[in-house]
């Protein structure tokens, strides 16, 4: 019986997950034994304990991470979580996945990620202040513009980016604007970052419907999360002619198979904090709405919600990951078996890196673009990065998601050869 729960819990392992997803490639594209080694472990992992005062005048402390995977094709990038849930193996796996992520949409980019264990829906502005600066302060030995460059994540805000580049200029004595992206426009942010990772998961999966020679006018679209990436998916999509029929946020969902007035919904959202009780459908859950009727489903809420139990139960032809690692390996292969096109959260959701990209350029040269040639070059990133995958599952025979690492995976190879090891 131990020894059956030992394997269950390895399966769920966020960290033992994306290992497992290297191993798969590894031999798809001859990664020699001492580069496969090398690339299962990340390069630096920092964990700091962080004092915040609370309004009441007491301190708190807090465990924060900052994981830097692999940087043999640059700086580190990758977001900062605030939430109760995080772990030390979970910010290891989000970092490894920003590395291929970069690389496959070959910006010049490690891999690097970080959290802090709190629940930010119950502290004050303020505690949230503090807090981000306290920990901003004690990972500050390792971030930088040419060094490691965090970005917002789950339930961080282009304001906590502001208050991390405040700090960190202050430690310096001058503004560094490049030591974040994601920040608000009036400090050196990018036009476009907010909806990046959504206009990117639109790219991809407009990609995806040519491929399979499915017509976008009509599709049937069917969401699960409605924060920013969900959010702005369902409006984007919904503009390009897709027929969003279901979404869903922590509270519960809502469905309508003549198509949901986005735009109300929205409203709806801002105005009440949740997509339940729109009453432009019926009322429906998390859990059908993954398995809703659609066409393309986009899982944008948070990691391990297809597994191999609902797996069989998807109707959607074309799964876009929004979400950073929503599709269990077990329910990877059930899909691929079906026939349904997994569009991996390393492409799917690579929108938001990208701009973030975009965004550390602006900053560096001190000169912004328009947001319509921000759009145009995000486009041909990930036009070319779904193709080159595309490519690579086609001749392997494999899952999207394995055609995307056998191109990522070989470029980080790649440099970290070239580089070699010092000393």
């Amino acid at each position: 019986m131990t020894q059956d729960l030992s394997a269950v819990q390895g399966r769920d392992n966020v960290w033992e997950m994306a290992q497992r997803q290297l191993d798969e490639v590894a031999g798809l594209i001859g990664l020699n034994e001492s580069l496969h080694g090398y690339l299962r472990q990340p390069k630096r992992v920092l964990e700091v304990s962080v004092p915040a005062r609370m309004d009441n005048g007491a301190f708190r402390m807090y465990t924060g991470y900052r994981v830097q995977h692999n940087m043999a094709r640059g700086p580190g990038k990758g977001g900062i979580r605030f939430h109760p849930d995080v772990t030390l193996d979970e910010v290891k796996a989000l970092a490894m996945w920003m590395t291929w992520k970069c690389a496959l949409v070959n910006i010049p980019f490690g891999g690097a990620k970080g959290g802090v264990i709190c629940d930010p829906k119950r502290m004050s502005m303020q505690e949230l202040e503090n807090l981000t600066r306290r920990f901003t302060s004690e990972i500050s030995i390792i971030i930088g513009p040419e060094k490691d460059i965090p970005a917002p994540d789950v339930y961080t805000t282009p304001q906590i980016m502001a208050w991390i580049m405040d700090t960190f200029s202050m430690q310096h004595g001058y503004s560094i604007s490049g030591v974040v992206t994601g920040k608000p426009l009036a400090i050196g942010g990018s036009l476009g970052r907010d909806k990046a990772t959504a206009r990117g998961c639109m790219y991809v999966v407009d990609e995806a419907m040519e491929a399979l020679g499915k017509t976008i006018e009509g599709a049937r679209v069917a969401i699960q999360g409605f924060g920013n990436a969900g959010m702005y998916a369902a409006q984007l999509m919904d503009e390009r002619g897709y027929r969003v029929v279901a979404v869903s946020d922590s509270h519960g969902g809502v469905a309508n198979d003549e198509g949901l007035d986005v735009g109300r919904l929205i409203a709806h959202k801002f105005e009440t904090g949740s997509v339940v009780g729109f009453t432009g459908g019926h009322r429906t859950d998390n859990r059908e709405v993954l398995e809703y009727d659609c066409d393309v489903l986009v899982p944008a809420a948070l990691e391990k919600v297809i597994t191999r139990e609902n797996a069989p139960r998807i109707t959607a032809k074309i799964v876009a990951e929004a979400a950073n690692g929503p599709t269990m390996p077990d329910a990877d292969d059930i899909l691929f078996d079906r026939d349904i096109m997994v569009l991996p959260d390393i492409l799917a959701n690579a929108g938001g890196v990208t701009v973030s990209y975009f965004e550390w350029v602006q900053d560096l040269q001190a000169n912004f673009w328009e947001e319509e040639e921000i759009n145009e070059r995000l486009k041909r990133k990930l036009t070319r990065a779904f193709r080159e995958a595309h490519e690579q599952a086609t001749r392997h025979g494999v899952s999207m998601r394995k055609g995307a690492y056998c191109v990522a995976v070989a470029r980080v190879a790649e440099a970290t050869k070239l580089r070699g090891l010092y000393p």
